[in-house]
């Protein structure tokens, strides 16, 4: 027992120390996580590798996947079909395809293995890239939409990755009867989920919030996701299948962003334990024979990977968009880790290849703070910066309604403000979309309405209203919290698509919501009592 208390509190204390110095150079917890196991094993003989240890651990990437799912929700991936379906597959495929030839006629590897290195490589990491992104308010920005779109579809590849795996390491199994057995589960297990989550998991947290114990709706949650991967275990799939599903089923509920806040610390944790056990399988022996080899193979894959993404997006975008695009995805990502762990285990993998791809890996991470950091100045070297003429600096305009958004629904209410005579000003975080306005000569600028920065700039305080006219749930609640933490009294007009969507929005205190729903059904029954019969 003490030698155990002992371990944990060395593992702690190497770990709090790491990424207290890496915090400095804005390095991730994550790197500070893998170089502690690292330091721990190849240091403090009195700690080993345990495979006990590294099954925990797996849960990390399961709560991970579930808070995926949690943002993956049917009507966000319909909105982000052409980002997710269309670049992030033809990302995923053509970088795959590249690693793969490499892998297998220029190197000799076989066709499995091969295949393992150009899915797990052509992956990048969510966790770096949307934590970044998050935290910069980068989300919404024109190469954050793509960025994140991709990541998504990568996200979702994951899974056949896995399933992959599982049918090279069943060589005594008909590759046909095993891929229509895989269906058949999938399908059941699919249908069981899907009937739970749309008939019971809602009613059920309706009821346990009804009885008012944060302590009791953890444990519900919890007991959910833990359920799902169990679930999906049985059925022969990974854990991490069954946390996604599930996460996608509370995405439709209000509970969502309540699981969000309550998950988030859990997921940390075990993320963090993950890490720990992939460092402690760093042999610094190996890396060090073979750091020329290592080093080849990071920059073969950081050029491919940004080279690939470029070019799909010079086509289908702007050049500079593609650029800031492709230097943010450049990284290979955590799961790409999961893929060489597992492929080790069934014996796809050599200890020496895989721990030549981990550090890797890793160093591919280690890079990516600091180039997602200066991404903007490194897009202005090659093209020039043509944002800043659409940014708005300050203004003195009052008695006026400021316009959140220039889409469909923006430039109705737009034309509508103008038929009137009513002053406005429009905040459009789509580049495209404002020079649109431009053209129009409408007072339009470039920023992202979820920044104080810009609302104040607009001089929101002293504006009749602000009317968000922005589709997306979650943009729509940022930008109304901004509001609200500028001044409770600015008057905020919304719309929202039903009264799920409105629920979201109780605890801030808009003054205006129009239910979409609920005044189009008015508006038919008023059409309807005017005909004539």
């Amino acid at each position: 027992m003490d030698t155990i208390l002992t371990a944990m509190l060395g593992v702690m204390a190497i770990a709090i120390l790491i990424n207290l110095f890496l915090k400095k150079f804005q390095i991730p917890t994550i790197i500070g996580y893998i170089f502690t196991g690292v330091i721990i094993i190849n240091i403090f003989s009195f700690i080993q590798y345990n495979h006990n240890l590294a099954h925990i651990a797996e849960f990390g990437i399961v709560f991970l996947m579930f808070m995926i799912g949690l943002e993956f929700s049917i009507s966000r991936l319909n909105s982000m079909k052409s980002f997710v379906f269309l670049n992030g597959f033809l990302q995923f495929i053509i970088t795959a395809g590249i690693i793969f030839l490499f892998s297998n006629y220029l190197l000799g590897f076989p066709e499995k293995t091969a295949i393992i290195f150009g899915s797990a490589l052509a992956l990048s990491s969510t966790a770096i890239v949307l934590k970044y992104l998050n935290d910069n308010n980068q989300i919404n920005s024109g190469y954050g939409k793509k960025a994140l779109g991709i990541l998504l579809f990568q996200d979702i590849a994951v899974i056949p990755i896995l399933l992959m795996i599982t049918i090279f390491t069943k060589d005594n199994v008909d590759i046909g009867t095993l891929l229509l057995d895989t269906l058949q589960k999938a399908i059941i297990l699919f249908i069981l989920l899907f009937v739970v989550g749309k008939y019971f998991i809602n009613r059920f947290l309706i009821w346990v919030t009804d009885h008012d114990s944060n302590e009791i709706f953890i444990t519900a949650i919890l007991m959910i996701v833990i359920g799902s991967s169990y679930l999906a275990h049985i059925f022969g799939f990974s854990f991490s299948l069954g946390a996604f599903i599930a996460g996608m089923m509370i995405a439709e509920t209000k509970f969502k962003y309540q699981i969000e806040a309550d998950l988030i610390p859990f997921r940390d944790l075990l993320l963090g334990l993950f890490f720990i056990t992939v460092g402690m399988q760093i042999d610094l022996k190996i890396v060090w024979e073979n750091i020329d080899i290592i080093l080849e193979i990071l920059f073969a894959v950081i050029f491919i990977k940004a080279l690939v993404i470029y070019t799909i997006l010079y086509f289908v975008g702007q050049k500079r968009t593609a650029l800031k695009t492709s230097l943010a995805l450049f990284q290979v990502g955590e799961f790409a880790l999961a893929i060489f762990e597992l492929a080790k285990v069934n014996n796809l993998l050599s200890d020496r290849v895989s721990q030549i791809l981990i550090t890797m890996v890793v160093l591919s991470m280690i890079i990516t703070p600091f180039i997602l950091k200066n991404v903007k100045k490194i897009a202005d070297i090659i093209f020039k910066d043509n944002e800043d003429e659409f940014i708005i600096k300050s203004s003195t305009i009052e008695n006026h309604i400021v316009v959140c958004g220039y889409g469909t629904l923006g430039k109705k209410v737009v034309k509508r403000l103008k038929e009137r005579d009513i002053p406005y000003l429009i905040l459009e975080h789509d580049l495209k979309l404002v020079r649109e306005g431009k053209e129009r000569n409408e007072p339009i600028f470039f920023g992202n309405a979820a920044q104080k920065s810009i609302l104040e700039a607009v001089n929101i305080k002293s504006s009749i209203a602000s009317i968000v006219a922005v589709d997306n749930p979650e943009k729509l609640r940022l930008i109304c919290e901004a509001i609200k933490n500028i001044n409770q009294n600015i008057n905020v007009v919304v719309k929202v698509k039903d009264r799920e969507e409105k629920e979201l929005l109780n605890d801030i205190n808009v003054n205006h919501i129009i239910v979409a729903g609920d005044r189009i059904a008015d508006l038919l029954i008023k059409e309807a009592l005017l005909c004539k019969i």
